[in-house]
């Protein structure tokens, strides 16, 4: 069994307050969960306007699988409007 795990930095540049954050990430997360099926959090950056990491995680038998799927999600986020990618970085676990 393999575990991908995506870390990704991002930028809100019209990000005014937490709420507005919040309201952004929400949906981002909303989104990217339902289109591809995968679990994510925020785990930094929780009281900054304009900046959040969010973690992905996956889980497959087969590993290059669980790679082209976390390289799509990172090419999503490349194509959203309202979040800019600072940084990321992507991991496997074989357990």
């Amino acid at each position: 069994m393999w575990i991908g795990y995506l870390e990704i930095d991002l930028h809100i540049p019209d990000s005014g307050s937490l709420k507005s954050k919040r309201a952004v990430l929400k949906s981002i997360k909303d989104r990217v969960r339902s289109r591809y099926n995968v679990t994510v959090a925020e785990f930094s950056s929780q009281d900054k306007w304009q900046s959040s990491s969010l973690a992905l995680v996956t889980v497959s038998s087969d590993k290059r699988m669980i790679n082209s799927m976390l390289d799509k999600i990172v090419d999503w986020f490349n194509g959203l409007k309202d979040a800019d990618i600072l940084d990321y970085r992507i991991e496997f676990l074989n357990e």
